[in-house]
């Protein structure tokens, strides 16, 4: 192991798993730790690659509880912003966003999406 190197309690707390998981995915060759005397250590190179790979594969974590499932039916972009039109159920949703994050996510007519609203004001009308 060359570069710095991390204390596997500093790396499961940075990956918000337990040591004992750590201990696991070593096991099952998903983490690779070496040692220090009698410290078992973990390259920093390495603990960026698991925080990618959860950060990649994790659902986001959010206060948020309003999910309306659905599926892109347009995506207008321009130079910064990009518009997208959701329809999920009877409903369409309309977000605007950066293009930046539009491309991220891969927005394009057919994917399915999740509108996500969290809002201070909601107004319910009869």
């Amino acid at each position: 192991m060359s570069g710095e190197h991390i204390p596997i309690g500093t790396a499961a707390t940075a990956l918000g798993v337990s040591i004992d998981t750590l201990r696991r995915w070593e096991r099952a060759g998903r983490a690779t730790f070496g040692r220090e005397g009698s410290r078992r250590v973990m390259a920093a190179d390495e603990l960026a690659r698991l925080l990618r790979e959860r950060a990649s594969s994790a659902p986001a974590r959010t206060s948020a509880r309003n999910r309306l499932r659905g599926v892109v039916v347009a995506v207008e972009r321009d130079g910064v912003m990009a518009k997208v039109d959701l329809a999920c159920g009877p409903f369409r949703i309309v977000s605007l966003m950066s293009r930046e994050a539009a491309d991220e996510l891969g927005l394009a007519p057919g994917v399915t999406a999740s509108a996500v609203v969290k809002a201070t004001t909601v107004v319910v009308e009869r």
